[in-house]
């Protein structure tokens, strides 16, 4: 509709065939883009090499597939004497995945859990 011309000219559209196309856009739209879930990584402070190394090639597959990885290190029974040892192996964790991502926020405890969050790295 032009609100200058003079006679007022009005364009007379289907409705039903605007909002299919419209519909359309907004389809196109969403499919471009992307996500981000978190993605969690359960650990144990006595965790064994090999199963530390699966993990960590977990933990990089989802931070190349753009997403957060939340890392939680369960601490049972006695452990929990022995947090640093926990601690060591989150910053171990951390300093494992720098190339792929990096450290959200800080290495904390909650409870017997201790977490951390590592966001992926900005592509170039």
């Amino acid at each position: 509709m032009s609100f200058d011309s003079v006679p007022l000219v009005v364009r007379l559209v289907d409705f039903g065939k605007f909002k299919f196309e419209a519909d359309k856009k907004a389809r196109e739209a969403k499919k471009k883009q992307h996500v981000v879930d978190v993605k969690e990584i359960k650990m144990s402070v006595r965790i064994d090499d090999h199963d530390y190394e699966t993990k960590l090639n977990h933990a990089l597959k989802f931070l190349e597939g753009g997403n957060k990885v939340k890392c939680s290190i369960r601490l049972k029974g006695r452990e929990t004497q022995h947090s640093n040892l926990a601690f060591d192996l989150a910053r171990k964790f951390v300093v494992d995945l720098q190339d792929a991502g990096s450290l959200e926020g800080d290495i904390r405890m909650e409870g017997r859990t201790i977490t951390l969050h590592i966001g992926p790295s900005k592509k170039k």
